[in-house]
């Protein structure tokens, strides 16, 4: 990822480079998404060996709380992350329930 690349956000001075600037980070966010895709695969192979379900009620707001924090103490709306990560949290349910009925996407 090209975080360590990141231009000083001072000294970008025109739209062009700007935007260049945020769709890398957006190439970077989908990147770890999709890093997180496989992650989610892997903790439904592991629930399919330990006979657990797709949602685990308790472990979904643990998830969401973390992701509320996380945006709160980066000084961004905690209420629109938690909603961002309710979606995907629920998203990787669905992927997780799908494996574990032994189907792929």
């Amino acid at each position: 990822m090209s975080q360590g690349n990141m231009a000083n956000l001072d000294d970008i001075t025109d739209m062009t480079t700007l935007r260049a600037e945020i769709d890398a980070l957006d190439r970077d966010l989908i990147a770890l998404f999709a890093r997180r895709r496989q992650m989610i695969d892997c903790a439904a192979r592991i629930k399919q060996t330990q006979d657990l379900p797709a949602r685990i009620d308790w472990r979904v707001e643990e998830v969401v709380m973390n992701a509320r924090r996380n945006a709160d103490a980066a000084g961004l709306d905690p209420d629109l992350f938690e909603a961002i990560w309710r979606r995907l949290v629920d998203a990787a349910i669905e992927q997780e329930d799908r494996q574990l009925k032994g189907s792929r996407p």
